[in-house]
């Protein structure tokens, strides 16, 4: 913000330190990246501090979270995009907020462009809105699940990379948006076995702070910066936020508890208590009034938030940060130049769900799913092995082949057993003069001939 000093906020120094101890050569450096010291001209095997890798048991979870996160899209009717992943940096900087520009990994490119990892994604949803134009039907519902990238400090449920289901709603002025998305987070977290014993979640207006402000006569200017220091009310000792707040009458209204009390406060007729209402009226239809509470406290940490504000938590204590978190912008399409649209939508990490997940024990089993393994006795008999597993991946199984020259029935049978496979196809010779099959079943512990039987080529695949 021009011409205005603000005090870097603790997240913001806990970067610069990160930055400076990145460039430290100490051994605590690789004890940070749970990593060792790299010896020279050795390529480093973990992956950059913060960021992830995904191999198949990792990427199978990843897959699984995916499938939920779209499916509850699809019965929503929302329709999936994707933007790039770099963006001019001027995209996020007009109207992010200056935590979200402290946090980006922006460079200039080889063509002397500004550019950046995207650090959200509803800014270039905004720029996708306004290249479509009067192509698009309003409402407009769309989702996207796009990995975006902040240089934070690396903590439980915290990387520098993730990915985040956003869900955004443009055309709509009512607060009955608001409460469509709200009812589409809670069939989520219904969808993966959670209760609203476990998961709440917080609602306020971003209306609220913005007239207190202008009642302490407060400069709009700061409007941004005061959203921030209130987004960290529950990190920070009461004293220091009052302190950075200069105004006890602003914490004091953000710590009421109830919309009625909000009326008493800042009067009954107001538009943040009308909506606050509707919406906690629209909770009782959709069913999920157990979801949400009012908190005045919630104003979401991004600069374009102009109305409603949400975030879901975890009720049980055990992940101390937000879950999923969005709200109403407004007046985001005039900062580049369009006309503002009303809109909404939030965005949900796929981090801190994963680790309450698997906290709750509410993952499934990952392990790869395999049909049939199928052995060849011999390099002969190869193109029959072939033959027969193309004609069962055509049913839709998913089959495997010994590719190893030389490898024995009792191999086939270990390896079966440690990738969980059904069955362990065996094409021998004499059985194969007769176009038979010798199948084992893997899944029965009983006598080992009965659990080992011989079935005709065509009868096995029109099964």
């Amino acid at each position: 913000m021009e011409g205005i000093k603000v005090e870097e906020t603790k997240p913001q120094q806990a970067a610069k330190s990160e930055k400076q101890n990145q460039k430290k050569p100490a051994e605590g450096r690789a004890m940070r990246t749970g990593g060792k010291k790299k010896a020279s001209g050795v390529i480093p095997s973990e992956p950059i501090a913060g960021v992830r890798d995904f191999p198949p048991e990792e990427m199978r979870k990843r897959t699984w979270l995916f499938d939920k996160f779209r499916e509850v899209a699809r019965v929503f009717s929302f329709q999936e995009y994707d933007a790039p992943v770099l963006e001019y940096e001027e995209l996020y900087t007009r109207k992010a907020g200056e935590e979200i520009t402290q946090q980006m990994y922006n460079f200039v490119d080889k063509g002397d462009q500004k550019v950046s990892l995207r650090p959200e994604m509803t800014p270039s949803l905004a720029r996708l809105v306004i290249q479509k134009g009067k192509a698009l039907m309003v409402p407009v519902k769309w989702f996207s699940i796009p990995q975006c990238w902040r240089f934070e400090t690396v903590t439980r449920g915290r990387r520098r990379e993730h990915y985040q289901w956003n869900m955004d709603i443009i055309g709509v002025k009512e607060v009955t948006a608001e409460a469509e998305l709200l009812a589409a987070i809670v069939a989520f977290f219904k969808s993966v076995g959670l209760s609203a014993k476990e998961i709440g979640i917080k609602v306020s207006s971003r209306k609220v702070i913005e007239k207190i402000i202008d009642d302490l006569k407060i400069p709009k200017e700061v409007f941004a910066q005061t959203c921030i220091i209130v987004d960290k009310l529950d990190k920070l000792e009461r004293a220091d936020v009052v302190q950075q707040l200069v105004a006890s009458r602003l914490i004091d209204t953000l710590s009421v508890k109830s919309i009625e009390e909000l009326g008493a406060l800042i009067g009954e007729e107001h538009e943040a208590v009308k909506e606050l209402q509707k919406l906690f009226w629209l909770a009782q239809s959709y069913g999920y009034a157990d979801w949400i509470q009012f908190d005045a406290s919630v104003v979401r940490g991004l600069a374009y938030y102009t109305g409603i504000v949400f975030e879901g938590f975890d009720r049980t204590g055990g992940i101390p940060r937000a879950i999923c978190g969005g709200g109403r912008y407004d007046r985001l399409f005039s900062t580049y130049g369009a006309k503002d649209i009303p809109s909404c939508g939030f965005g949900f990490g796929d981090c801190v769900i994963m680790e309450i997940l698997e906290d709750k024990k509410l993952l499934p089993s990952f392990a790869p799913k395999i049909d049939d393994i199928i052995l060849a006795f011999n390099e002969e008999l190869r193109p029959a092995a072939n033959e027969l597993a193309m004609a069962l991946r055509i049913q839709g199984r998913a089959v495997e082949i010994v590719l190893g020259e030389g490898k024995k029935l009792k191999w086939a049978y270990s390896y079966a057993d440690r990738l969980g496979a059904d069955r362990v196809m065996l094409i021998a010779p004499d059985e194969w003069k007769e176009r038979k099959i010798r199948v084992k079943d893997m899944k029965k512990q009983t006598d080992k001939d009965e659990n080992q039987y011989d079935v005709l080529y065509d009868d096995l695949v029109k099964q």
